[in-house]
């Protein structure tokens, strides 16, 4: 089997306090989009898991998140046969953008299938949160308003008609650092949307776009804050960092602008060392699966 694992964005991320856990109270607007990993997913007659992934910074070993939530699907299915997993990143890494989340998910929401949906859609949501905060959203398959740590999911049914610029800077940014260093005083000090607004009013970039992680990953990185500048300077209705970094997207209502800043900000001699993408929200599934 093949998968198509997609990439999520953030378009508001507020941070409501923080728990006895350690882990931190969340809302946020989540959405996935058409930036995809590829996973091939193959069942062998052996009784070990193995996984191989064409990026050098991921590991391929026990520790990565496909790799455990094939486990962890095993363990609870009481199987003990073989996985073959290989992994292309097309998602940067450490990118704000959920890339190994989705992993995880999508192996999953994949061995699902193939044993014939042996678990609810509630029960995968369980198991993925055992292995990150944001891999029960790409099991929901739907743009959604989260809260608690990430983990409960409304659907959020209101329009997203835009399409998305993202500019990588190829910069490390530890989300366990960003969140230590997140000042609650102050992200409390701000009126900003609660997720019952969110459901009850249709999303605009000038008054939703707010990521509480932000302040704290551009005062170590200003590149977040350049970045948000050219987008704006070429055209985007309004920019955002997702998650906590360092990826910037922008948003465009019309598909010719987003391309024409594409353009011009790949011959920007400032962005040498950018990546960029264009891509589109996904509103009605998360991974795509197809049998080969």
């Amino acid at each position: 089997m093949k998968i198509l694992s997609p990439a999520k964005i953030n378009l508001f991320l507020r941070v409501c306090g923080k728990r006895p856990d350690g882990y931190h109270e969340l809302c946020s607007l989540m959405c996935c989009i058409t930036l995809f990993d590829e996973i091939s997913l193959r069942i062998d007659t052996g009784d070990t898991i193995n996984i191989q992934c064409s990026h050098p910074g991921v590991p391929a070993d026990a520790s990565n998140l496909a790799h455990r939530a094939a486990c962890l699907f095993q363990q609870k299915l009481g199987s003990s046969r073989g996985i073959d997993i290989h992994l292309t990143k097309n998602i940067p890494v450490a990118a704000g953008l959920g890339g190994g989340s989705g992993n995880a998910a999508s192996v999953l929401l994949a061995l699902n299938r193939v044993y014939k949906d042996p678990f609810s859609r509630t029960q995968l949501m369980e198991m993925g949160l055992a292995l990150g905060a944001d891999v029960p959203f790409f099991i929901f398959q739907k743009p959604a308003i989260a809260t608690g740590i990430g983990e409960v999911l409304d659907h959020f049914t209101g329009d997203l008609p835009y399409h998305f610029l993202l500019l990588y800077p190829e910069i490390s940014v530890s989300t366990a650092e960003i969140y230590q260093n997140l000042n609650l005083t102050l992200t409390k000090d701000e009126k900003k949307p609660t997720s019952t607004h969110l459901k009850l009013t249709r999303f605009e970039p000038a008054h939703h776009l707010a990521n509480d992680l932000e302040t704290v990953t551009a005062g170590k990185h200003p590149e977040i804050g350049m970045l948000k500048d050219k987008l704006l300077s070429h055209g985007a209705l309004g920019a955002l960092m997702s998650g906590s970094g360092p990826t910037v997207f922008g948003l465009f209502k019309d598909i010719d602008a987003a391309k024409s800043a594409r353009h011009a900000l790949s011959c920007d001699t400032e962005l040498r060392n950018i990546q960029l993408f264009l891509a589109d929200p996904i509103l009605d599934s998360g991974p795509k699966l197809i049998n080969i």
